[in-house]
């Protein structure tokens, strides 16, 4: 095929795509000028590049929706949705048209006449005529029915078209730094082809550098160490270079749900609101295309099966605008994905009833079913609660695809539901399957690769070590009592009909596959290592405890284990959802100040240990002496694209010596991150987070018990002040002597919320934090009681101001102090508040403030 055919091809393509968004945002908002341009430029562009080409057919279908458009633009014509899914039918024309050429290298044959005609007469203001379903075209992909396949579109064969990468963009402007000239960004295209050969070598570098370090360490020479030392730096850093270069916005797998969803809402007579959050976030493009259809199929699902039409939400006190709910963020080395409704929830009974009549389960085996375990039936092959067969779903094909696909690439998917307020699916998949961070363990004499992906961390067991937990049974089951919790354990040896070794003493591996948390016993662990991905023979497909195996520093190779394939084999589990994952859903998030809060417990400066909310700490880092560097009197080091400050929790710096490394906790909000340097990381535990006030001392809240020692809580605030930045200001705090007062907090940001609770917490007061506006209403329909209520004012759905203004209108709460928590604090900004119905506005975030603030407002009626 000729390079400057194949070059439109791609262009097309990234513009065909571009155009399904556009139109989507265009029919919602007619008016929106760039986008018309938008939408305009792109179609001009396909236009004049077919007609320099010779490709006469695909020149006739853009022309005539380029009438139209020129007609909306110049203001002569009104946009309407007739009209939208008008220049839809030409942009699904000219994707056929294009798919014929990139199968054969030439325009397919076909009849345009009618659509031309019915576009030329919209751009004359006459009705037009109705259009027959147009015949595929010869090279167009044949249809599937949707609920056995995701509708998009199918991608060119590979042979057809260039493979590009995650640097295939169009060179791009960006202003230069707080008004001067554009710089302009300048890519290039790269075959996917060539970047898989780079990973390939990559990978095998890995692999040379793993047995280099293996060889050194086994013959203790130093005059191999440094050289050997900076071999394996640089193969990291080439590493993380080349998977940047694979790196793409998951919005690439989302680009063509906003025409899906639109459709999806004419055909079933809905009224559905796609919002996508996240979508810059990135993954390995490998992963990113095993994932494009399960996530079409699950926003079909929530549409379809989710959503409930117009009249039946107006019955049940909804808007009548049903959302789904896209999210995407990264945590640790994964991907989650969440995909939510605020529709009907899903019908456990009915699932109970369909699993009993389909021979799932009996009737003693559901009755002792939790809701989260039966919910979970939906996932088998064939399983559809759907009253009829439409042409979107009810075939009982798809939930079970959907979870296959995401466990073959380690991955793990969850639901959470609560009928009449909605359904969450939220998914977990490693960033990337090439190179993966692995525990190198031993189990019956044998060694495996466990992927650090689902450990949540490693205890020793048996008499070996005193005060260390031990293995204990109830029946024939194998249990470790974990901090007041009785974890299922999961002998590996015997799993793998392997020589078992006596479990009085060994590891416990405790992981975490979704909603599943359970142990894998094992006899030693040696080491962590970045192993290379290989795939599982075909001899061995058929044992699911097997995601790959890879080649050791040792030249040895070995199985790499499946958490999720392990987990199945072993048939653990877990009963009703915990709370936190209660909280995922859209609705119904809160975060209460007596319950039991995640806690990291470290070691630094003088006195015992201390502890920090989890929930705070974006990442734990363990940053080489060599990489931190000074700025002025400030530790800083290069922390992905920016410098962070490191500030010492002893109060003064001291570089580590020679090769040693420096544990930081990292805080991170929106652009802002801070390192907290420590000494060394102790725990990770659940307690009720019950705070003394203590002396006055800066930096620290307070004291508690926990894990039962007197531990320090750390005044986050006060630390991440010390970095210079304008975070807020800190603050000493004070517990009154009455009985606690109940607060409601209102916040969007978990950051934040993570912040304030304890302090307040510390403060005297009880609170409940919810993360939306919406949220909180929803708990003033449930008719829980407080005595103030503290809510930013810059929140998505329904800011602060309307959320006064509603409590103000009447019902419960309307009598209550209302203080506003915002960074905006002009003048202005104070009197708008007030006039919504707030009795006090703070600056965000002045600690002192606000406990000012409510102390007054509690001990004052409220003024009308």
């Amino acid at each position: 095929m000729d390079d400057l055919l194949v070059d439109f091809l791609t262009e097309t393509n990234e513009g065909l795509v571009a155009l399904d968004s556009a139109l989507v945002r265009l029919e919602r908002a007619p008016d929106d000028q760039p986008t018309l341009s938008e939408v305009f430029r792109l179609v001009h562009t396909i236009k004049g590049t077919c007609g320099f080409l010779g490709l006469s057919r695909l020149e006739a279908v853009a022309h005539a929706g380029e009438n139209i458009l020129g007609r909306y633009r110049d203001g002569t014509l009104a946009v309407t949705p007739a009209g939208i899914t008008l220049i839809l039918s030409a942009l699904d024309r000219i994707k056929a048209i294009v798919s014929g050429i990139e199968a054969s290298g030439t325009e397919p044959v076909g009849d345009d006449v009618p659509l031309i005609a019915a576009l030329n007469a919209a751009a004359e203001g006459e009705d037009a005529p109705a259009l027959a379903p147009a015949p595929p075209s010869a090279a167009a992909p044949p249809s599937v029915a949707p609920s056995e396949a995701p509708a998009v579109e199918a991608p060119p064969p590979a042979s057809a078209r260039p493979a590009t990468s995650a640097i295939d963009e169009p060179a791009t402007e960006v202003m230069a730094p707080n008004g001067s000239a554009p710089v302009t960004q300048q890519t290039i295209r790269v075959s996917v082809d060539v970047l898989e050969d780079l990973m390939t070598l990559v990978s095998e570098l890995v692999l040379t550098r793993n047995q280099l370090l293996q060889l050194a360490r086994a013959h203790q020479s130093d005059a191999f160490a440094v050289p050997l030392q900076r071999l394996s730096h640089i193969t990291s850093d080439l590493q993380e270079g080349v998977m940047k270069t694979r790196m793409q916005p998951i919005g690439h797998a989302w680009a063509k749900l906003p025409r899906l969803v639109r459709d999806l809402s004419h055909e079933l007579g809905k009224k559905i609101e796609l919002d996508m959050r996240g979508a810059q976030t990135e993954l390995d493009r490998q992963v990113l295309e095993l994932i494009r259809d399960p996530l079409t199929h699950m926003v079909r699902n929530s549409g379809d099966h989710g959503l409930e039409k117009p009249a039946e939400r107006r019955a049940a006190g909804k808007p009548e605008t049903g959302r789904v709910i896209l999210n995407a963020y990264h945590e640790g080395g994964h991907i989650i994905i969440e995909v939510g409704d605020d529709g009907r929830g899903l019908p456990v009974d009915r699932i109970r009833a369909k699993a009993l009549a389909n021979g799932l389960a009996t009737e003693a085996e559901l009755a002792q079913m939790s809701e989260r375990e039966v919910l979970r039936f939906i996932f088998a092959a064939g399983f559809s609660t759907a009253q009829q067969v439409t042409s979107v779903s009810g075939r009982g094909v798809g939930m079970d695809v959907v979870k296959t696909n995401i466990e073959k690439i380690g991955g793990t998917v969850e639901l959470i539901s609560k009928e009449g307020r909605g359904t969450t699916f939220t998914i977990k998949i490693p960033l990337t399957l090439a190179i993966v961070s692995a525990l190198i363990v031993e189990a019956g004499g044998e060694r495996f690769a466990l992927p650090q992906i689902g450990v949540v961390e490693l205890v020793r067991v048996g008499a070996a070590q005193e005060g260390a937990p031990r293995i204990e049974r109830i029946k024939d089951a194998a249990v470790l009592r974990l901090r007041d919790r009785l974890l299922p354990l999961v002998s590996l040896a015997g799993l793998l009909r392997l020589h078992a070794a006596s479990e009085d003493q060994g590891f416990v591996a405790v992981m975490q596959v979704g909603g599943q948390a359970f142990g894998i016993i094992l006899d030693r662990v040696f080491d962590t290592e970045e192993i290379v991905v290989k795939p599982v023979a075909p001899i061995l497909r058929h044992i699911t405890m097997f995601s790959g195996n890879t080649i050791l520093g040792d030249g040895s190779v070995i199985m790499i284990l499946d958490p999720n394939g392990i987990a199945r084999a072993a048939g653990v589990g877990l009963d009703a959802a915990t709370e936190e994952e209660r909280r995922n859903l859209p609705a119904s998030i809160d975060m209460r100040s007596n319950a039991h809060t995640s806690l990291l417990l470290f070691r630094a400066g003088d006195g015992g240990p201390k502890a920090v909310p989890l929930g705070l700490v974006a990442r734990l880092e363990d940053i080489p002496g060599e990489r931190i560097e000074m700025s002025g009197m400030t530790p800083v080091v290069q922390y992905r694209g920016a410098l962070m400050p490191i500030v010492p929790i002893s109060g003064h710096w001291m570089a580590p010596e020679g090769d040693a490394r420096q544990p930081v906790l990292v805080f991170t909000e929106n652009d802002r991150a801070m390192g907290l340097a420590v000494e060394e990381i102790l725990d990770v535990l659940e307690e009720k987070l019950e705070i003394e006030p203590g002396t006055g001392r800066p930096g620290y809240i307070g004291s508690a018990v926990i894990a039962g020692r007197v531990t320090e809580v750390i005044d986050t605030a006060y630390w991440l002040s010390q970095a210079g930045d304008d975070w807020f200001r800190a603050a000493p705090s004070a517990r009154s002597n009455a009985a606690r007062p109940r607060l409601l907090l209102v916040e969007d940001s978990a950051f934040f919320r993570h912040l304030v609770v304890p302090v307040l917490s510390a403060a005297g007061y009880e609170v409940m934090a919810v993360e939306s506006a919406v949220a909180a209403m929803r708990v003033r329909e449930e008719g829980v009681p407080f005595d103030a209520i503290v809510s930013d004012i810059e929140m998505p759905d329904m800011d602060g101001l309307a959320f006064a203004r509603a409590v103000r209108a009447g019902g419960a709460w309307s009598e209550s102090p209302l203080i506003a928590l915002s960074s905006r604090a002009e003048p202005a900004d104070v009197a708008r508040g007030r006039e919504a119905g707030f009795t006090d506005y703070v600056a965000k975030y002045d600690r002192d403030a606000l406990l000012r603030s409510l102390s007054e407002c509690l001990s004052a009626p409220i003024q009308a």
